[in-house]
């Protein structure tokens, strides 16, 4: 299964409208999509949210403006992000919990460390990477090959993240926990 990224300062540089994108998420029947804008305000983010859920059937993610949770279906938080909410881990998913509810939460992770915290947190998935380079977060570490075997450690689902492409062929061990990334 397809996780798709949409990156809205890649898109930016690369000059690809946001609704062409979205329509080349529609083509490929990605069933998620993950939204990251760290840049906009979040009257823009909003309205491209909006956008977005206009085109696009499949369930919408957004990173980390978890004000905007009433309009998508789930939120994704990075390991830098999550401290911002309480002084641990756990406190920390426990106050997002509170704000939105049974939505969809996931949680990047690069390490087996982040991995076995992650299995004790309410979590619906994990982002695991960066699986390769990539031009959205040039600063990532990458793990490669090393992450399929760590994947398998995860008791929520994987999504693999940076660089993965859509023609990328997994194991047939890690596949049940790997729903994928991709594109941007």
């Amino acid at each position: 299964m397809i996780y798709a990224l949409v990156d809205k300062e890649t898109l930016d540089k690369k000059s690809v409208s946001l609704v062409d994108f979205i329509n080349i998420i529609n083509n490929i029947q990605a069933p998620i999509l993950q939204y990251r804008n760290k840049t906009g305000s979040l009257t823009d983010i909003k309205s491209d949210i909006l956008l977005i859920r206009s085109l696009y059937k499949g369930k919408i993610i957004i990173n980390d403006y978890i004000e905007l949770i009433e309009y998508v279906d789930g939120l994704h938080v990075g390991q830098e992000d999550l401290y911002s909410f309480g002084k641990s881990p756990q406190m920390s998913i426990k106050k997002i919990r509170d704000q939105i509810g049974r939505k969809w939460l996931g949680l990047s992770t690069h390490t087996m460390d982040e991995i076995l915290i992650a299995n004790e947190l309410d979590l619906d998935y994990i982002g695991l990477g960066a699986y390769r380079t990539t031009n959205t977060k040039s600063e990532a570490i990458v793990y490669g090959e090393s992450l399929l075997n760590i994947a398998k450690y995860s008791k929520h689902s994987v999504a693999l993240i940076g660089g993965v492409r859509i023609d990328d062929i997994f194991d047939e061990s890690i596949t049940y926990k790997v729903i994928g990334s991709g594109l941007y």
